[in-house]
């Protein structure tokens, strides 16, 4: 168990065994023959559904009087004839023949309660429309003529994955919303040839404020058909995987949209029909409704929205949203977290623990290769360790701190003043029995208000100097440090690295979806894929080292090892580590370039394979790849102790230098 290995966490012995005992009963419990995966399928259940012989349609909505279907086939009129009947258990249930319905029919639902009633969309709707008049969303029957046809399989497990974060309606360089079919033409060849093996989608969900960049849902079921229909995504899902690509949905299970008419929110009358009663039903930081995950209609509604998502579309995983909301009945507000108490004390939702446990199995159930990552920043111990030894299960841990402490040090310190044990520390401080995805940004760091990596480092000098041949020492920073900053980063992640599309070439600006205080504009809910294409913009070299870092970290399988550290030179900011056969020595320094700078290292012949200095990257061509070195059998102070030999390198102000041991 965790704390057989953790000796900080036998105190907390008996509370993570009743965890783990609470979470099997659960399982056991909504389980059928055995298997989580058979006795979850409320997908099969509720909404509608083709037969034999017409239609059928369930819905469950405990306080509703009545119901009825209304839509273009009864001119939205209510009527006994499209009246449901109730199925008990606060099920209702219609059947339509064949004749009422067909592809492409728009429909709702017309709950009543007492006191009231009002249209609402069913709760396990697949598909909903907008009206771009009224922004009205509809229910809408999906029922094409030909079922898309899988021509690719699953690319396998992702132990190490490199992950492009990608969100569909931005992907596009004109200022409109995106479509799956441009998506797969034009962005998945660039992320093929970038060496990332799995794209992390976000705003897949049906939600009905586009600037909430798909974090307010309301269909839970409903791929959001501002982007296209089903048959265009499964084609970009099939085509990523005959790439080689894994496929990973950003699931937003932390909170739903309050709005009713779109949503789950007063759904059949009743405030806490999915959700906690009273004000632990409602985010006060997200103005959103929080789920009761120690219901087992809640349960049974998300588990079955996982399974959704991974047969309908052959997804191969999940990045859980918003957990530590979801973890803490103070959803985290405020906290620190600086102790293991925070994690196994009254303010931790069990339900919720015990959901995102069954969650994971589940997942791993319906596909062995699959993996989840969760999104969470209390570093709560045992989240992403295996539920036999007593974790929740998540395959990885977002390594949020590592972006976190780019932005403190870029803010707030000249780089001068960068602290290498600091670095070190935050970029290696992981949990060994845990593994993590690190990132130097993903699309939080950019979000408005604040600014992409690249353009904090050279702000308003990226609108006049980023031509080849400028000379801008803010530029010349910026693209140096950025590199740096990235291979840094990456070399040290625990076991795997996330970049946010676009950034690996340097996007400038912010992310700003549009809204009315800007206008309604689409300039920054955008990528400019032309500012990487011209080689005499220095975006396309910033680019190129993306893509040598990355295929070079592959194929070395650098994140199969642990980095262990062999200088951090605070006066002169050189910071040196080696991992799997690799030394990565970089000088932070800004100004000053050191020869012949002599540390203990392994014995051996090193060859130079990779160095962000090279002028395919835009660098100063200081130091060249392929360049051999010896270490020399003499003992050096400079190191942390373990070598007898030296090895001597020139390393060159603001340079990232990767070396291969060859015997």
């Amino acid at each position: 168990m965790i704390y057989d290995s953790d000796p900080w966490l036998m105190p907390f012995k008996d509370a993570i065994d009743a965890r783990h005992a609470r979470i099997s009963d659960v399982r056991d419990r909504m389980s059928s023959d055995g298997s989580l995966a058979n006795g979850v399928n409320n997908h099969l259940y509720y909404g509608l559904h083709k037969t034999a012989d017409g239609w059928v349609f369930r819905e469950w909505a405990p306080n509703a009087t009545k119901i009825y279907l209304i839509g273009e086939f009864n001119n939205w009129r209510r009527s006994e004839a499209y009246a449901l009947r109730p199925a008990g258990g606060g099920n209702w249930e219609i059947s339509l023949g064949s004749m009422f319905l067909s592809h492409g029919t728009l429909y709702k639902l017309f709950v009543e309660w007492p006191g009231g009633g009002a249209e609402r969309l069913p709760a396990y709707v697949t598909r909903a429309v907008q009206d771009p008049q009224t922004k009205a969303f509809c229910a809408q029957v999906w029922d094409p003529d030909e079922p898309y046809v899988w021509k690719n399989g699953s690319p396998g497990k992702r132990p190490h994955p490199f992950i492009y974060e990608c969100h569909i309606g931005m992907a596009t360089e004109e200022m409109r919303v995106g479509t799956f079919t441009e998506f797969r033409k034009n962005v998945l060849p660039r992320v093929a040839d970038l060496g990332y093996d799995t794209i992390q989608i976000m705003a897949l969900q049906e939600h009905p404020y586009y600037g909430s960049f798909g974090y307010q849902v309301s269909n839970f079921f409903a791929l959001s058909s501002r982007f296209g229909t089903p048959e265009e995504f499964k084609a970009l899902v099939d085509d990523a995987h005959g790439l080689g690509i894994a496929v990973v949905m950003d699931i937003v299970h932390s909170h739903s949209v309050d709005n009713e008419a779109e949503g789950l929110g007063r759904f059949d009358g009743r405030e806490d029909l999915y959700f906690y009663k009273g004000a632990q039903g409602r985010h006060p930081a997200w103005g959103s409704r929080c789920f009761d995950y120690g219901k087992d209609e809640t349960r049974n509604f998300l588990l079955s929205n996982c399974k959704w998502w991974m047969e309908e579309y052959h997804l191969d995983g999940f990045r859980f949203d918003g957990v530590t909301s979801m973890l803490y009945w103070d959803h985290g507000l405020g906290k620190d977290f600086s102790g293991y108490d925070a994690y196994f004390g009254q303010g931790v939702d069990e339900n919720a623990v015990t959901y995102l446990a069954l969650a994971n199995m589940l997942v791993r159930e319906l596909n062995p290769d699959a993996f989840t990552i969760a999104e969470d920043v209390s570093g709560m111990a045992g989240l992403a360790a295996p539920f036999v030894e007593g974790g929740v299960g998540f395959d990885f841990r977002m390594s949020m701190g590592v972006a976190d402490n780019w932005i403190k040090w870029i803010k707030t310190l000249p780089d001068d003043k960068w602290g290498m044990g600091e670095m070190w520390w935050q970029l290696t401080n992981k949990r060994a029995d845990e593994k993590t995805i690190s990132y130097a940004e993903c699309h939080d760091q950019a979000m408005v208000g604040d600014k992409t990596i690249a353009f904090r480092l050279m702000d308003a000098e990226m609108y006049t100097s980023m031509s080849k041949d400028s000379k801008s020492a803010v530029v010349d920073r910026g693209v140096a440090l950025h590199k740096m900053i990235r291979l840094v980063t990456a070399a040290t992640a625990g076991d795997g690295y996330l970049t946010f599309m676009g950034n690996e070439f340097g996007h400038p600006e912010w992310i700003d979806f549009p809204r009315e205080g800007n206008g309604w504009s689409f300039a920054h809910a955008r990528r400019q894929w032309s500012l990487a294409e011209p080689d005499y913009l220095r975006y396309m070299y910033l680019r190129n080292f993306d893509k040598a870092m990355t295929g070079f970290l592959r194929r070395e399988s650098i994140l199969e090892g642990r980095p262990e550290l062999l200088v951090q030179d605070e006066e002169k900011k050189i910071l040196i580590f080696q991992r799997n056969n690799c030394i990565f020595a970089l000088n932070f320094h800004p100004t000053s370039s050191f020869a012949d700078y002599g540390f203990a290292a392994p014995a051996g012949k090193y060859e130079v394979v990779l160095n962000t200095d090279e002028n395919e990257f835009d660098g100063f061509s200081r130091i060249k790849t392929g360049e051999v070195h010896f270490s020399v059998p003499e003992k050096s102070q400079n190191g942390n102790g373990k070598y007898d030999d030296t090895l001597f390198l020139y390393l060159p102000s603001r340079c990232a230098v990767v070396l291969k041991k060859k015997d």
